[in-house]
């Protein structure tokens, strides 16, 4: 089962609606919210919005941070920057940059 007709699937059970209904609300016709339901056409981002507002519910985003991955790929990064040779540059070289008549 897809994700969208898992979020279909369980708005509409939690409404305690029929598909006809959320359909009806949707303006959708029912065969169209029975394929997305069982995951034989995808619907795009706005019908999803669309589909959970009618059975009651809002769409909230936010990034899924996972911070024991990022602790340990910094970590993995220190950890290789600490290997690299350190080579100070006596003087530090800088393009020249040419005056503009003007």
């Amino acid at each position: 089962m897809g994700r969208a007709a898992g979020l279909i699937i369980e708005a509409r059970r939690r409404a305690g609606i029929s598909q006809a209904e959320l359909a009806r609300r949707a303006g959708l016709p029912r065969s169209v919210l029975n394929a997305y339901e069982h995951a034989n056409r995808e619907p795009g981002a706005d019908t999803l919005i669309r589909i959970l507002a009618a059975a009651g519910f809002d769409v909230h985003l936010q990034p899924r941070i996972d911070v024991e991955r990022n602790a340990r790929i910094l970590e993995q990064v220190l950890e290789l920057a600490e290997g690299l040779p350190y080579r100070p540059r006596k003087t530090l070289a800088y393009p020249r940059f040419k005056r503009q008549a003007g």
